[in-house]
């Protein structure tokens, strides 16, 4: 399950995407949007802006922008970011791999289908972006003010 915080960073980054050719969006505006609370919001946009997604600039005209199109940032990377990895349990993860206590690790059924279940939703994830997600999200012109996921 996502944690509240890969939650509300997902939303804030379609909020940006559906922004991305309007300039910088402010923390204020992205929080009422997407109802974040805007303190838990300003945490995550500075996880967000260590981990390369996002951009922001202070002052008139400031706000927050995406780093990347939207065509360039994928869902897994994202969730990977603050979440960590994708696997369901330890054994099967790529890159915080750790031993589960299996007796026979290399014949475990369990394992192996926990293995095909991060395969399959590491694909999804990895293959939708966010331009993907704001096509699906709101796929009418994006000048209407009026949306929420």
């Amino acid at each position: 399950m996502l944690s509240n915080r890969a939650k509300y960073a997902t939303r804030a980054v379609l909020e940006l995407s559906l922004q991305y050719e309007k300039g910088p969006v402010h923390l204020t505006d992205i929080a009422k949007r997407q109802d974040i609370p805007e303190p838990f919001l300003q945490q995550i946009m500075g996880t967000l802006r260590t981990s390369g997604f996002v951009l922001s600039r202070k002052g008139p005209g400031g706000g927050f922008t995406l780093a990347r199109p939207p065509s360039e940032v994928s869902l897994g990377s994202l969730i990977r970011a603050l979440d960590g990895p994708i696997a369901l349990i330890s054994c099967v993860s790529v890159t915080r791999h750790a031993e589960c206590g299996c007796p026979h690790p290399d014949t475990c059924g369990i394992r192996k289908t926990f293995q095909e279940a991060r395969d399959v939703m590491a694909t999804v994830l990895d293959d939708t972006t966010f331009e993907t997600i704001r096509k699906r999200h709101y796929p009418g012109p994006l000048d209407d003010p009026d949306y929420i996921i």
